[in-house]
This record gives C-alpha cells, structure tokens and sequence, in this order.
C-alpha cells in the first residue's frame, strides 16, 4: 500500500461525524409547551337571549344610515389602516425569520486580464459559488420562526378586534348625535311651552293678580331652557367632527345630516358559553398567541445555550476561455461547530428574561379572559336595568304630565311656583326619557362588542392592494 493511499484513509471524516451527531442530538433539543388558561371559567352566563349574532353585529340595528358609516369607516379610518400596516411588518418579520431556514447563497464571476509584453495579453476567467446553512439540531431557528408566524396571526386578531372597537364606537357616536338632535327638538319645544307660559304669567301680572316674582321666575327658566339648547347643540357638533374623524374624514366634512330616530331594540341575542366567547373574541386570542409566541421565544432561547452546526459549501473553477469554464470545477464542503464556552451567563440571563416574559403574557392571557367576562356581564346586567329604569320613567312622564295640566288648571288658586315646579319636573322628565334610551341602545352595542366574533376583512384599496384578514 503506499504511502499517500495510507494517509488518506487514515484522514479523519468530519461529515461522517456530523452525519451521527445529526442523528443522535435532535431528541435532546428543547421544545416549546402549550400553556393552560390560568382562570376557571364559569359554565354558563348570567343571562341569554335567543337571537344570534350577525358577523356584522350592527345589522342587527336595522339601521341603514348605522350601516353606511360602519362601512365608511372600515375603509377609510386611519388607525385602522395603521394596523393593517403593522400586520404587514409582522409578515415581513415572518418571511424574514423563514429565510434562515433555507440558508444563503451567493455567486461571484471574474475577470483578470494581465498585462505583458506591449500587444500580447494573457486574459483568464473564473466563477465561484457559495451557500450557508446552520442545522437547526436544537430547534432555535424554527422556534423563531414559528415565534414570528405567531405574532403574524396575533396581528391579524389585533385587526379584527381593532374593526369590531371601530364598529362600536361609530355606533355609539351615531346614537349620540342622534340623541342630542332629539334634546335640541324637544328644547325648541320646551321653550314655546315656557314662552306661552310667560305670556300667561305677563297678563297676569298687568292685571294685578300675580306679582313680579311670578314673571321673573318663568323668564329664567326660558333663559335657562335656551342656554340648555346652546350647549347640547355644542355636544352635538363634538360629535359630528368625532364621528367624521371616525371615518376618515376632516371634522368639517361630515355629510350625515338625514334625520333619524334612536331605534327599538331587537330580541337579546344568544350570549353562548363562555368557553365559546374566548375562542372567538380576537383580543383574547390573540393574548392567547402571544402566549404561544412567548414560548416560542423561551425555546429559542435555550436552545442558544447550544452549540450550532453550520455547512458551508463552495465550488470554484477557471479557465483561459470561457468554453473550458465548466470543465475544471473544484468543490469543497465543510462543517462549523461553534459553541459558547463563556458568556458571562449572558444565554441564561436571556433564558430567564424569555421565561419571565412568557410568565407575564400567561398574566395577561388570563386577565384578558376575565375582563372578557366581565364586560359580557355588565352589559347584561346594565340592559335588563336600563330597560326596567326606562318602564319608570314612562310612569313618572304620565304622571308629571297629569301634575302639570292640574297645576296649570288651578293656576288661579294655587302660588304659580307650584305650577313652576310642576313644569320643570315634567320637561326634565323628557330629556331624561331620551338620554336613558340612547343609553339602553349603548349597552346593547356593548354587549354586542363583548360578545367579540368577527368577519372576513377586505383591505381597501386605496390602502394598498386587496387582501382579506380573518
């Protein structure tokens, strides 16, 4: 045997090493673990109805100028466009993350002409190729990646629950402007009544039979039922610039002046189980993903603390013409062991950080859970109340109207602040009866929010190309 042929087979085989170490090491890799909820959830909700709940929860309004709003704002609301943008880093941040499980690879081509005696040249060429790959044995690029696809689909929940809070608080901001339209007509209502009325305590007062006083009083409460008007038309015009910047609009440009009328409200829908509402209101899932991502991160994190195997490969050739360019090529394959022998406890300082943040998110997941919960009875309870308050005040409406004429009748024997009393209470009464009902529509909408769900999204177009969402 000879001697190079000796040196050769006694050369030491690095791929055949990391081909076994390959096939031993990937069972020790740490792997991420599924969290459990860490709040009981109650069996059932306090109260349900029966109707079920549309995707588009404002058609259960039955109000079509509601419904072109919500539409005008889904497409053109700016902070809802910014999410659609931070969806988009999360995806870019995702297919980013996804590129090192591929590797790299680059090429290089050359040219080299050398200079000799004058009008002779000697020109030669040559090519390279090179790729980069690390074996992911312990599962930290793919608990990164899979880290960055879980924020992508948190994100996208992010944008469903970002639509349905937009969704309520256009709702809200339309029964509002729509309240304090229904105030300003009963104001210029009320302040004909008490102008009728001063002319009445003015005759009588010509006559002798009542005094000054009496007309003093009733002019201040036309001054003070006119000063009333100017500020709820001030509340109104609030509304209107908030409801044109819901929308996307300048607060100038707000074009919804058709009249309207708070609506009756439709059968109470079907709450569900609240192991139901979890998995479909899009902010709890997506605490619930961040969880998941969160793990995801403490994986990576400790599997850093490992050594990393790379692979380089490279492949070059040359030649005097570019004919005989890809006959002579040279190829090489080598492997990379790189492991941190001292850090300063740097990895595990970063391994703690990880799991305390993962802790924190697990917090968090359960206090979303609960607020969830919370919100959903609330907004039971206020409703049932709300309605039973309102079933009150259309006793107290009937009877203020019966004190009202009585005291107005017997005016000639009765001190006229009685019959001042009388008024104020009754008109009072009515402004209150229309603010209770627009509060009974708000709790509505906030049952309808907390409930969650959601809907296939479209982006708008002007906002970039057309992609749905959920």
């Amino acid at each position: 045997m000879s001697r190079p042929t000796q040196r050769r087979r006694d050369r030491p085989r690095p791929l055949l090493a990391l081909c076994l170490v390959l096939g031993v090491l990937p069972s020790c890799a740490p792997q991420a673990k599924d969290a459990a909820p860490p709040v009981v959830l109650p069996e059932t909700f306090s109260h349900t109805g029966t109707e079920p709940v549309p995707e588009k929860w404002w058609l259960a309004l039955g109000d079509a100028q509601l419904n072109a709003l919500v539409e005008q704002a889904l497409a053109g609301n700016l902070n809802l466009r910014a999410t659609w943008d931070r969806l988009d880093q999360a995806a870019a941040v995702a297919r980013r993350a996804g590129a090192s499980l591929t590797g790299t690879a680059g090429a290089e081509r050359t040219r080299t002409v050398t200079a000799g005696r004058p009008r002779e040249y000697q020109t030669s060429f040559s090519l390279g190729l090179a790729a980069g790959y690390e074996v992911d044995l312990w599962g930290r690029v793919r608990s990164t990646v899979k880290a960055a696809e879980l924020e992508v689909t948190a994100s996208r929940e992010d944008l469903a629950a970002a639509a349905i809070t937009l969704a309520a608080e256009v709702a809200g901001t339309w029964y509002g402007i729509l309240e304090l339209r229904g105030q300003i007509a009963l104001l210029d209502s009320q302040i004909r009544t008490n102008e009728e009325y001063l002319e009445l305590v003015t005759l009588r007062f010509r006559r002798g039979k009542v005094s000054a006083v009496d007309v003093l009083q009733q002019r201040q409460l036309v001054e003070a039922t006119r000063a009333e008007q100017v500020q709820t038309e001030s509340r109104l015009r609030v509304l209107e610039h908030q409801l044109a910047i819901l929308t996307g609009r300048p607060p100038a440009a707000l074009a919804a002046r058709a009249e309207g009328e708070l609506p009756a409200l439709p059968p109470a829908p079907r709450t569900g189980l609240p192991a139901e509402l979890i998995r479909k209101r899009p902010d709890i899932c997506s605490a619930y993903h961040r969880l998941q991502e969160a793990d995801q991160q403490v994986a990576a994190a400790v599997a850093d603390r490992f050594p990393r195997i790379s692979l380089a490969a490279g492949a070059d050739t040359s030649a005097e013409e570019v004919r005989n360019l890809f006959d002579n090529w040279l190829a090489g394959l080598a492997a990379n062991l790189t492991a941190p022998l001292f850090d300063g406890g740097e990895r595990e300082a970063e391994v703690d950080r990880t799991r305390a943040a993962a802790s924190e998110r697990l917090h968090a997941y359960g206090q979303a859970v609960l607020e969830s919960l919370k919100e959903v009875e609330d907004a039971l309870v206020q409703e049932r109340q709300q309605q039973r308050f309102l079933a009150s005040l259309d006793q107290q409406l009937d009877l203020a109207a019966k004190a009202t004429e009585q005291t107005r009748q017997q005016y000639v024997n009765l001190d006229y602040l009685r019959v001042l009393d009388a008024l104020k209470s009754q008109q009072h009464l009515q402004r209150t009866r229309i603010q209770a009902q627009r509060e009974l529509v708000q709790f509505r909408i906030n049952l309808y929010r907390a409930l969650g769900g959601g809907w296939e999204m479209t982006r708008p177009a002007a906002g970039g190309d057309a992609r749905a969402a959920r």
